[in-house]
């Protein structure tokens, strides 16, 4: 008989487990099959379920884990809340300090810190970001699925697609209530995503050079949308550094989740060059 498989339950980018981005966090010490993991995404319903397997020393003070994500609907790539969940989740049992996270997007590596208040901050380096365009076409079709007018867009701010792990069309709107207005056609966007292999749709407002709010469509892993997408942020991150709007080294705050009742506070540090960006938070187990 297979071992149980213990599903810890954690809200990330939030200090109050009624906020932030609930997340699944699975430390095993042989990967299960896909279709188990999958199932157990599923049958746990969060939009990301992570499965961390601790492999042993990946250098002095670093520990090497190997990691797959699945949303209930699809295996991805990259998760960014989950990976912060679980490099907590981790610290709590091995002690903070450095992980070495092998995802199929590449290498990750998360630095935890135990914070004077006792909870756990870490920080995630993406892989190598970038930042194409969004043809003119396939904004339009976005935006029908997005029910916007292209009225609703800022027309100082590029639409574009970012890359930190996962892909995520970055759509900029011209004020925060079109944003707090989002209300999309679901199979219409999810027919999109899953053509386009976009794990979420990053919808956002710049308040100021260096505070956005975001509202992230998850349909493309059968959820409507994400309090907290620690991938795209970092993917926000790269598109900042892309079009000049704030001076490397810089710091972001993204708010995430306001709409939804479940507010989240990321903090991004674009880095200069071409170099990963660091995404920071923490996280805390959700009562059950």
């Amino acid at each position: 008989m297979a071992p149980t498989i213990e599903i810890l339950r954690l809200a990330a980018f939030t200090s109050d487990p009624a906020g932030g981005n609930p997340g699944g966090v699975a430390i095993v010490e042989a990967m299960p099959d896909a279709s188990e993991m999958q199932r157990l995404a599923a049958e746990v319903g969060y939009s990301e379920t992570g499965y961390f397997m601790p492999q042993g020393p990946a250098g002095e003070g670093v520990r090497a884990v190997d990691v797959r994500f699945f949303s209930p609907a699809a295996e991805v790539d990259f998760c960014g809340h989950v990976t912060i969940a679980g490099a907590v989740a981790l610290a709590e049992r091995y002690g903070p300090g450095r992980f070495a996270l092998s995802t199929r997007a590449g290498p990750v590596e998360v630095e935890t810190m135990r914070r004077a208040d006792g909870l756990v901050d870490a920080t995630l380096t993406s892989v190598a970001p970038r930042v194409v365009a969004l043809p003119d076409a396939l904004l339009e079709v976005l935006l029908e699925a997005l029910r916007m007018p292209p009225g609703a867009l800022d027309q100082m701010l590029p639409t574009a697609i970012g890359y930190a792990g996962v892909w995520h069309p970055i759509v900029p709107l011209r004020d925060r209530a079109t944003l707090a207005g989002l209300d999309y056609d679901y199979e219409a966007l999810r027919t999109i995503m899953v053509r386009e292999r976009w794990t979420t749709i990053q919808v956002v407002w710049r308040e100021s050079a260096e505070r956005w709010h975001a509202r992230d469509p998850f349909a493309f892993g059968g959820v409507v949308e994400d309090p907290a997408t620690g991938a795209a942020a970092a993917a926000l991150g790269a598109y900042t550094r892309r079009f000049g709007l704030v001076q490397p080294p810089a710091e972001l705050i993204v708010i995430q989740g306001e709409d939804m009742g479940r507010p989240s506070t990321i903090r991004v540090e674009v880095t200069p060059g071409d170099a990963g960006i660091r995404v920071s938070g923490t996280a805390v187990p959700i009562p059950t």
